[in-house]
């Protein structure tokens, strides 16, 4: 998940970077060059660490210690996703918007890893494929420059594991247009949270958590008999 291995400590001094593991959740020196301030930054990871803990409680009934390895998160921003599963065993790739704030210095210097994507092409999944999805507001997002969401849940479908998860966060009418493709992709609901259940969840927005299936054939079946 983390570039701590790779980076030993004296690698940090004079750079003015925190030790790992607090760098991952320490205000990097050059936070102010991307307009935040130590408390936006603290603010936000706060508010991701209650968020991935929400989403755990819901995938809790699906996963075990080792379920998970590979995650994305489809729109970093800060990182703050990635850094709150830093005492989870998993490899997080966090994914920055190429029309957006390129924040991939700030991901770096938490000892997280990262790229820059534009979700209206195809991710190379070389040389891994993911066990968890996470999509904060990428569907709306996609909407505004006119791509095809459909296209988009195909590639997420590619680059899913067998009964690995995606966990969709994202307005109700997004939530409501997935829905309609999950038996054509042999998705299935988990669980859903919004913000009565939620406190920390902003009011616009639901959480839609997804399981894919095994695709099994009939043919298949009688094979395995």
């Amino acid at each position: 998940m983390f570039f701590s291995s790779l980076l030993d400590d004296h690698r940090t001094m004079g750079s003015g970077l925190a030790p790992w593991p607090a760098r991952s959740t320490s205000p990097p020196p050059r936070l102010a060059d991307f307009g935040y301030s130590n408390e936006m930054f603290e603010k936000d990871t706060e508010r991701w660490r209650r968020r991935v803990e929400n989403y755990w409680n819901l995938l809790s009934p699906k996963i075990q210690s080792d379920t998970l390895r590979n995650l994305m998160d489809m729109k970093a921003n800060l990182g703050s996703f990635g850094a709150a599963l830093k005492e989870k065993d998993v490899w997080v790739m966090n994914v920055v918007p190429e029309d957006g704030p390129n924040t991939l210095k700030l991901i770096y210097d938490r000892g997280l890893i990262g790229t820059v994507h534009n979700w209206c092409e195809a991710f190379s999944t070389y040389p891994r494929t993911y066990d968890l999805l996470h999509a904060w507001t990428v569907f709306s997002d996609m909407e505004k420059k006119g791509c095809s969401a459909e296209d988009l849940l195909i590639e997420m479908d590619r680059m899913l594991r067998p009964t690995g998860f995606v966990i969709i966060r994202d307005k109700p009418p997004v939530i409501e247009f997935v829905k309609k493709y999950l038996p054509a992709l042999h998705w299935e609901a988990v669980g859903t949270s919004d913000f009565t259940s939620d406190t920390d969840q902003d009011r616009d927005e639901l959480v839609f958590v997804i399981q894919k299936k095994v695709w099994l054939t009939s043919e298949g079946f009688r094979d395995s008999e």
